[in-house]
């Protein structure tokens, strides 16, 4: 799938072109080049659908060989987002919309540059497991966390394997049997975040100045693969682990099928615990 660039105040210089009017993703170059700017572009949910995802995908492809010093992951209108498409969570759909996310998941985890995101309202269930794969993070004081799934029925794969590498094993099953959000304050707390700030943008993009500007590109790419190799080696074993259980298990209960077709119908799910 295609990536869409547009024109920004950062962008003066960069020879960006104009983006389409229905992007799923804006992108430009910032900071003399070094820094990659992307934006999720569906305000005001910015749901990670499948085209979505793709357009991540391929953006962060198209970029991986390049000297930049990091990526800036961000979003258009008030959330950063609400999560992924809940239809594309149906039995028949879900097999090709987990294949994708986790193939986004791992490109991220792998890029070899810091993928920094900020994050104004809600970040929640694939757009947080998406926002998880990059790090630092740098939030709003009104931005909420969650991984709201299992109300649904269901449960959040890659979460379920990214969170413990930001917060404690306690902290991360907290989040994960429970759906509740947190704020930006507790998320702070728990290490979630890196910081919070009324302008998450201006944050990160002044500890980009800070601490990465001046450093090797290929002094930070061999300090990530270094930092996360251990990581690293069981994320993809363990993604596709937690993809069978989706899929081979979960999908084949009542309950996952009945909590999404409650949700779409807009009534409360009747479960029978099988």
């Amino acid at each position: 799938m295609g990536v869409a660039s547009t024109t920004d105040s950062a962008t003066a210089g960069c020879g960006c072109a104009a983006a389409a009017a229905d992007s799923p993703l804006k992108f430009w170059r910032d900071r003399d080049g070094a820094l990659l700017r992307l934006r999720l572009n569906r305000p005001k949910a910015n749901i990670c659908d499948a085209q979505m995802i793709g357009a991540l995908h391929a953006a962060f492809e198209a970029h991986g060989r390049e000297p930049l010093r990091a990526v800036l992951l961000d979003a258009e209108g008030p959330h950063f987002s609400f999560g992924a498409s809940v239809e594309e969570h149906l039995a028949e759909r879900c097999a090709a919309m987990l294949g994708a996310l986790h193939a986004l998941i791992l490109t991220m985890a792998e890029f070899p540059a810091p993928v920094l995101v900020a994050v104004r309202g809600q970040c929640l269930g694939g757009g947080l497991e998406i926002a998880l794969a990059g790090g630092p993070l740098f939030a709003s004081p009104t931005a909420q966390f969650g991984q709201p799934e299992i109300k649904l029925g269901v449960f959040a794969p890659a979460a379920s394997c990214l969170l413990p590498w930001r917060i404690s094993a306690a902290a991360a099953e907290d989040l994960l049997l429970s759906g509740r959000s947190v704020g930006a304050a507790e998320a702070l707390a728990l290490g979630l975040v890196q910081a919070v700030a009324d302008d998450p943008e201006a944050a990160a993009l002044a500890w980009f100045d800070e601490h990465l500007a001046g450093k090797s590109a290929a002094a930070l790419r061999c300090a990530l693969g270094a930092v996360r190799a251990a990581r690293l080696r069981g994320l993809r074993e363990r993604l596709a682990e937690v993809e069978r259980l989706y899929l081979h298990t979960l999908m084949k209960t009542h309950d996952a099928n009945e909590g999404l077709a409650a949700f779409l119908a807009k009534r409360a799910p009747q479960w029978q615990h099988r």
